[in-house]
């Protein structure tokens, strides 16, 4: 559960201290982390980093200044992500930037260390360490079981506050129907009914905008006044954007969710497909330029996203489908070619001549659980039509 924070000045600089303060001690027990090589001791743990933070605001007056309770919880927060990392499910910690990464989280039993409550019939307040109560815009009513928030600000200076709540997810139609989808670049989402869902980005003018502004910005002296206005106005146009992918997620998931019984979505390793083709020094890279943009695409379609959203708001009716040749074959004879993707949009089998949207037919395959194997065999099922069809494999 998220909400709008509404502080005064001076609470806003309080924050920014409990973010710097957070930030540095992440980065500190970050530094710890990496220094350490095979054959030296392991590095300190959270117990070790806890003691060396009470020294360290013995020490400090500016650190002692801070709250203590956040800076604490950013050691457990690093402490629990190198416990992921060992565990094999999530990337190792990296480091935070000033600007970038601005927040700070708040662990406890409410009405101890923090609280929250109505103000008015549209607005709240959050009692926070050291900053006192910030009021923020009450759309929804926060559960008494909450123990955690977390507090950032964002690229256009907003400042927000979450609260750690697991909604309940949405519940079976009981139709039996499924879908398939399509992810892509053109269209962000091809269903297999045939509707294409497009992500609103940036329009027109205000992507003309964003390239003058970064034309601006690569001519701005560092730590100038004028980099600083260049930088907030370019913060604030890709927050836009991203607001905008966000809420196209959360629609278009939870209108999936309470339609269909079961969706299909392609197994994408998007990790993989974007990373950068710019090579070493030794071997570069080819077609680099075109590589990252392809890469800027494929994160503003919100690939990962969607799909994260869906299983949490209908767990145990995701699948992910094997998306070997999805998009090569032909939804009503099964004829699996290459050549029958004619472009982008269009498909038209080279057997039976069925013509079809490329990325709705793809998700038709995919709706029915169809690819081809290398051996040019039905991992889920035959062809629809039933009938013998010859299937071969492009590979």
């Amino acid at each position: 559960m998220r909400f709008r924070l509404a502080p005064t000045p001076t609470q806003e600089q309080a924050l920014l201290e409990h973010c710097a303060h957070a930030r540095f001690v992440w980065n500190l027990a970050v530094e710890q982390h990496a220094h350490w090589r095979p054959g030296r001791a392991s590095a300190p743990g959270y117990a070790k980093q806890s003691r060396q933070l009470t020294e360290a605001r013995r020490e400090f007056a500016w650190l002692a200044a801070g709250s203590h309770t956040v800076q604490q919880q950013a050691l457990r927060d690093l402490a629990q992500a190198m416990a992921n990392l060992f565990a094999g499910t999530h990337r190792g910690p990296t480091w935070r930037k000033a600007g970038r990464h601005e927040g700070f989280r708040i662990v406890g039993k409410r009405g101890n260390q923090w609280d929250v409550r109505r103000v008015s019939r549209k607005s709240g307040a959050v009692r926070i360490p050291k900053v006192g109560w910030v009021r923020f815009r009450w759309t929804r009513t926060v559960p008494d079981e909450v123990k955690s928030f977390r507090v950032n600000r964002d690229g256009a200076g907003r400042w927000h506050v979450s609260f750690a709540v697991i909604p309940p997810p949405i519940g079976r139609p009981d139709t039996g129907e499924i879908v398939g989808v399509d992810r892509g670049v053109a269209v962000s989402a091809a269903l297999s009914t045939g509707e294409l869902l497009m992500v609103p980005g940036l329009r027109e003018g205000e992507a003309k905008r964003l390239l003058r502004l970064q034309r601006r910005l690569a001519r701005a002296k560092r730590n100038s006044n004028r980099r600083k206005r260049v930088k907030a106005a370019l913060g604030r146009l890709r927050t836009r954007e991203t607001d905008r992918r966000k809420d196209w997620v959360e629609k278009t998931s939870t209108d999936l969710a309470r339609r269909f019984d079961r969706i299909r979505v392609e197994d994408l390793k998007i990790r993989n497909m974007v990373r950068s083709a710019r090579g070493t020094v030794q071997i570069p890279g080819k077609n680099v330029r075109a590589k990252a943009s392809l890469n800027r695409s494929i994160h503003a379609a919100g690939w990962g996203l969607l799909v994260t959203r869906l299983e949490n708001k209908a767990p145990g009716r995701v699948e992910r489908i094997d998306p070997a040749f999805t998009s090569q074959i032909c939804n009503t004879c099964g004829y699996c070619a290459s050549e029958s993707r004619e472009s982008q949009a269009v498909f038209c089998c080279r057997t039976c001549g069925h013509t079809d949207h490329a990325d709705v037919n793809a998700a038709k395959n995919i709706a029915v659980g169809r690819t081809v194997t290398a051996r040019g065999g039905w991992p889920l099922g035959g062809p629809v039509n039933r009938e013998p069809q010859p299937v071969f494999s492009s590979v």
